[in-house]
């Protein structure tokens, strides 16, 4: 898979785009995860529009065409295998391998890429449980659903976590939200409101909002 010499700003939101689901995305919630104004986000998605990474529908959505697309699992390789190096072999602590597999994602050359995936033995996961796309670009999407889908009464497993910023991450490992944990919804409130779980005989309250990001079997 070639590789297309990008800036780093244009690489996180290409990235970004993956994590939101890839297609149709609205702006305002790009911005929001990038923690970015609405202009800017509006500014930088008519950048991707003329180079061909993206597509815009208005009232509809952003949508990654197939050179984006390519470009965004590039990204996505380099720092969940960043991820797995930081977590396994440097013992970072797991709500903290994200932050830093992305200052590390954008300085790295493919020959440096594919070293790493040959060192960590190819792994098909990162520590939050998302698929790492192989030198293709290919991978086995997770085969699950939101928590926040889950019924009261149901008890299921957690596949992978979707969130980036620390301080949610740090949260979640806390509650022992992490990838192989079951976990119970006992409540969920009207109104959009919180989700009552049981983890480990505790009781967790969780925002719906978070939910979303978190991918359940």
């Amino acid at each position: 898979m070639s590789v297309l010499q990008l800036s780093e700003s244009t690489e996180m939101y290409l990235k970004a785009l993956v994590e939101l689901g890839n297609r149709d995305v609205a702006i305002s919630r790009l911005a929001e995860r990038l923690d970015v104004t609405h202009v800017s986000a509006n500014e930088m998605m008519r950048r991707l529009v003329d180079q061909g990474l993206v597509t815009h529908t208005p009232y509809k959505g952003v949508t990654l065409t197939k050179k984006g697309r390519e470009a965004a699992t590039n990204v996505i390789r380099r720092q969940r295998l960043w991820e797995c190096f930081l977590y396994d072999h440097l013992n970072i602590e797991w709500a903290k391998v994200y932050e830093f597999a992305c200052s590390l994602e954008h300085a790295t050359a493919p020959e440096v890429t594919e070293a790493l995936a040959g060192f960590l033995n190819h792994p098909k996961t990162c520590p939050r449980g998302n698929p790492i796309p192989d030198e293709k670009g290919d991978f086995t999407p997770l085969n699950g659903r939101a928590l926040s889908e889950l019924k009261a009464g149901e008890t299921s497993t957690v596949l992978a976590v979707n969130a980036t910023a620390t301080d949610v991450l740090t949260y979640l490992q806390e509650k022992n939200i992490l990838p192989g944990q079951d976990i119970k919804l006992i409540e969920a409130a009207p109104m959009k409101g919180p989700l009552t779980l049981l983890v480990n005989d505790k009781e967790v309250a969780l925002g719906l909002s978070l939910a979303e990001f978190i991918v359940v079997k």
